[in-house]
């Protein structure tokens, strides 16, 4: 149950960041244009977008954080697997699972050191340039999402010593489509 909830926060956050990004992108480009027609200007410059392209790059890194927890659950991940695929049997399983627990330590790492990276700049003043917010909040992502990546690598070694499988995805498969065709 809290698998499942954990895992549909993470496709919504994905999915509201990337969406949020993307409209606010929209947004400025149509501002930039309409600021250079005649009788239109006198109102779109009125209107300070400044703000919109430091928005959208705080949205991609969090959504880079989260979105590669959700790589490490799915499968799709790039990885190197040539030795991989050549071992068979205990070999395989081993190498797989130091590969997973590797990702996990490193992760795990990355998030402690994330964690006491914000909990120092949380005591400072610094704020981001256009949006004015606490500089903490944006480097949050790092400790977050690294926390929920290695929680994913330990979760998919648990899942391949129990079922000896791995994520895989199939990138023939479109989501939200009938494999069966039309009708």
């Amino acid at each position: 149950m809290l698998n499942r909830i954990l895992n549909h926060l993470e496709e919504w956050l994905i999915a509201f960041l990337i969406g949020g990004a993307t409209l606010v992108i929209f947004a400025a480009v149509v501002h930039r244009y309409l600021s250079g027609v005649p009788y239109i200007q006198d109102y779109t410059i009125q209107i300070n977008m400044s703000w919109a392209q430091e928005l959208c790059i705080f949205m991609f890194v969090w959504m880079a954080k989260f979105g590669a927890a959700y790589g490490v659950r799915t499968g799709i991940h790039v990885g190197v697997d040539v030795i991989l695929r050549k071992l068979k049997g205990r070999a395989h399983k081993a190498l797989v699972l130091v590969g997973l627990l590797a990702g996990a330590l490193f992760t795990g790492t990355v998030a402690a050191m994330g964690a006491n990276f914000v909990w120092h700049m949380s005591e400072t003043e610094q704020t981001s340039a256009d949006l004015e917010v606490p500089m903490w909040w944006v480097y949050l992502c790092v400790p977050l999402g690294s926390s929920l990546m290695s929680f994913r690598f330990l979760q998919v070694a648990w899942s391949f010593l129990k079922t000896g499988e791995l994520p895989h995805h199939d990138h023939g498969h479109v989501e939200g489509l009938d494999d069966a065709g039309p009708a």
